[in-house]
């Protein structure tokens, strides 16, 4: 071997050895660098994750966009999506997503009630969030007014916003005049109206058997029924609450003489059942002979003519004791009453001559 060959072979030797020596620190350099690395990458995520989740609280807790209240219907069985969508779309909370995530997050969202809310202006997601799981739903009004006649109340109900099915007449709970009790009835969205039409015979029912067990003594009908069919009658001659006791003692005592009660709303259901007659009665109308004519037939007619409020029921139950057996308009809305038949028929000439002025004027 030359002196050029051995001294390249000594090189290459002493270049492996430097190389061994080498390679460790190169890897324990490799390794350190892969911990920063991933220490880098950990804090970023994080550090991104954090400010994400402060992002989410502060956009869930902040002021929402409506500007006024805002009326939203749940339906029943929607899901904690479909509730964020609608919400969003309906401007009460800003981003869907982020109710959606936060009501997961609080186990919160199988507790939203469905129904209709209000929602007031500004509302936050969060304050939105407790209001659906408190059921704070709208509650609707529906008033049925004292007088009217059966059939006006069913059209009433089958008209009210919010009510779903129908009256079901057939099933069970047929109506019979004057056996719903007419006053102002709350219900929510999505209540039947089956249900509420049930609420109202039992109403009818429950205060006809309070106020019966309370009753003046010898009045002359003997039972609950004959009661509201007088109720419905007084109901329907006056609409002042001052005047109803005296009405109903007027009748009383002619129900107790034998006399006809001789009322005119009794002739006007007779002749129109389904609703208020739309015009003057007649003299022939006096004569005619249906059932419910009490110029006609004495006593009380078959069934009550219209519903009866809660103020005429207790009035026939508790009439005013008075010698008075006729009334007739006086002009102002209300009566001017005469315990004899010659002081009536002057207040009923006063009455005429009133019309007559009355129908004169331009």
């Amino acid at each position: 071997m030359s002196d050029d060959e051995a001294f390249e072979k000594q090189l290459k030797s002493s270049a492996l050895a430097l190389e061994r020596r080498l390679t460790p620190h190169k890897k324990s350099v490799s390794r350190r660098w892969i911990v920063r690395l991933v220490l880098l990458l950990t804090a970023f995520v994080v550090t991104a994750t954090l400010g994400i989740f402060a992002w989410g609280v502060s956009a869930f807790n902040a002021p929402g966009p409506a500007t006024e209240t805002v009326v939203v219907v749940l339906p029943k069985g929607s899901g904690v999506n479909a509730i964020a969508r609608r919400l969003a779309k309906a401007g009460v909370i800003r981003r869907a997503e982020v109710f959606a995530i936060a009501t997961r997050i609080s186990k919160t969202g199988t507790k939203l009630k469905a129904g209709e809310f209000e929602f007031p202006p500004a509302v936050s997601a969060k304050a939105v969030m407790h209001i659906l799981i408190r059921g704070e739903t709208v509650v609707r009004k529906l008033t049925i007014a004292e007088g009217l006649q059966t059939p006006q109340a069913l059209e009433l109900i089958l008209a009210a916003d919010g009510l779903e099915g129908d009256l079901d007449l057939a099933g069970g709970v047929a109506m019979v005049e004057g056996e719903l009790l007419p006053e102002t009835w709350h219900y929510k969205w999505g209540d039947t109206r089956r249900g509420i039409l049930k609420r109202m015979r039992t109403g009818q029912q429950k205060l006809l058997a309070e106020e019966w067990g309370r009753r003046a003594q010898d009045l002359p009908f003997k039972t609950m029924a004959e009661a509201l069919v007088l109720a419905s009658i007084v109901e329907k001659e006056t609409g002042k609450s001052a005047e109803r006791e005296h009405v109903a003692g007027v009748f009383v005592n002619r129900l107790r003489r034998g006399m006809r009660l001789q009322s005119d709303p009794t002739v006007a259901y007779g002749l129109s059942p389904d609703r208020p007659l739309d015009r003057a009665l007649s003299r022939a109308d006096l004569k005619s002979r249906h059932a419910w004519n009490t110029y006609v037939h004495k006593g009380l007619p078959p069934s009550p003519i219209c519903l009866p409020g809660r103020a005429a029921v207790q009035a026939v139950l508790h009439p005013l004791e008075t010698k008075d057996l006729y009334f007739v308009a006086d002009g102002t809305g209300g009566h001017v009453f005469a315990a004899t038949l010659t002081a009536h028929n002057h207040n009923v000439a006063k009455w005429r001559r009133l019309q007559r002025a009355l129908n004169k004027e331009p």
